[in-house]
């Protein structure tokens, strides 16, 4: 089989990871990272093109002749980099291993992924949208909600369009905000409310060919800033896998009723999607509800899920392509994985960058995953609000989360933080 040469799209340490699993596969030949972290090189060859600049993209595929696209972040796949990839006869060949920008939806648009999950029996919260049009209703409709009140920006707000109201004037407060004040810009526009679902909260993860789909190892983050999960929501300050709720009782029913019902809806609609399913799950009683599908992998999951999959990165991208899938066994290992996040002083705030980092070479029994990291004068400097990811296998989810703390201690910057009590709710 011919080595690809693959781009991968993102920064972050998500794509760090990916970056780290990607350059293992006997089929990948060069790796570029746009724009990659100071932890990237390690794997590939970053370069400096925005993402998002998709002539920029264009070039840096024909110049690296590119065999594979792979986007991390959701931001170029809602804005439809598959279809300017597929609509231009001299990168049409190109694997993309990400939806179309109308599959993008399901994370691009609450009220598409709602409506569509309506239309397939798919379960999840009660919900009414509103716009500016039926503010009044919308007013009227938390009136009579029962608090807690859940309210979403529908479109992308980077993690920060939803608010959990604990009364109806927090709630209608929050409401007039996104759409009279336009607080999420165009994101909130439209305001999805639905009903608050009390339970346990994970993340299931599937690549798609658009017909069939193999199933990643599934994982829990930690949102909150604070330990004993206390204070503002983060882009997630740890994760574990697996998930000891997630038994295989409760999976069947993950698969019966949520993911075979989403590949074959997307299906059914004609609609392009091969590529990753994120699934955010909430356990209620014993039972899966969907709170929100994203279109592809989450950030810090990708790095306890990718270290437990024991298959080969790129050959599963191009059994995706191929329409292969179900050809495929995929294995998890049977080791636990757990990762911490490393952050800036400030974060999820104002934080500060270009803080020196060291004690690489004292951690040996963790994989490090950079997230917000860059290189200054041949030193690898602070560059984001989330730092540093350390990952760690364990026989157990408590072994590997130890092993995680004690190498997160080796790593030395000013203002450093990280929770010492992820999975706390298991041990």
């Amino acid at each position: 089989m011919k080595m690809q040469n693959i781009l991968l799209l993102g920064g972050g340490g998500r794509e760090c990871t990916l970056a780290w699993k990607l350059e293992q596969s006997a089929l990948c030949g060069t790796l570029y990272i746009a724009p990659g972290n100071a932890g990237t090189t390690e794997y590939g060859t970053n370069i400096p093109v925005n993402y998002m600049d998709f002539e920029a993209v264009k070039k840096a595929c024909l110049d690296y002749q590119i065999d594979i696209v792979l986007p991390g972040p959701e931001d170029p796949l809602v804005a439809g980099i598959y279809d300017f990839i597929k609509n231009d006869p001299q990168l049409k060949h190109i694997i993309v291993a990400g939806p179309s920008k109308e599959g993008a939806q399901l994370e691009g648009s609450k009220a598409f992924s709602k409506k569509f999950m309506e239309r397939h029996n798919i379960p999840t919260a009660t919900y009414r949208e509103f716009t500016r049009d039926n503010y009044e209703d919308g007013l009227a409709w938390i009136a009579q909600s029962t608090p807690p009140i859940v309210l979403k920006a529908d479109g992308l707000a980077a993690g920060k369009g939803v608010v959990i109201a604990q009364d109806v004037a927090e709630a209608q407060e929050a409401f007039r905000a996104m759409i009279m004040d336009e607080q999420f810009g165009d994101a909130s526009k439209k305001v999805v409310i639905e009903q608050f679902l009390d339970g346990i909260e994970m993340s299931v993860f599937v690549l798609t060919d658009g017909e069939h789909y193999v199933l990643f190892p599934e994982a829990k983050d930690y949102k909150r800033i604070g330990e004993g999960d206390k204070g503002l929501n983060t882009g997630g300050m740890g994760a574990i896998s697996p998930v000891p709720f997630a038994d295989a009782a409760f999976m069947q029913k993950v698969t019966d009723r949520i993911i075979k019902p989403t590949v074959s809806g997307l299906k059914q609609e004609n609609i392009v999607y091969q590529g990753f399913i994120f699934f955010g799950l909430i356990k209620v009683d014993g039972e899966p509800f969907v709170i929100e599908y994203n279109c592809r992998m989450g950030d810090p999951e990708t790095e306890v899920v990718i270290p437990r999959l024991e298959n080969d990165l790129v050959e599963l991208i191009l059994k995706m392509h191929a329409n292969r899938l179900h050809e495929v066994s995929v294995v998890h290992s049977k080791k636990a994985a757990g990762a911490v996040m490393m952050v800036s002083e400030g974060y999820p705030g104002n934080y500060p960058k270009g803080r020196l980092m060291k004690g690489f070479e004292k951690v040996g029994t963790s994989m490090l995953f950079h997230a917000g990291t860059t290189t200054k004068d041949g030193n690898v400097v602070t560059n984001g609000g989330r730092v540093l990811a350390v990952t760690s296998y364990g026989d157990t989810i408590k072994h590997a989360l130890e092993k995680s703390y004690t190498n997160a201690d080796h790593i030395e910057y000013e203002g450093r933080y990280f929770r010492r009590d992820i999975g706390w709710e298991f041990e």
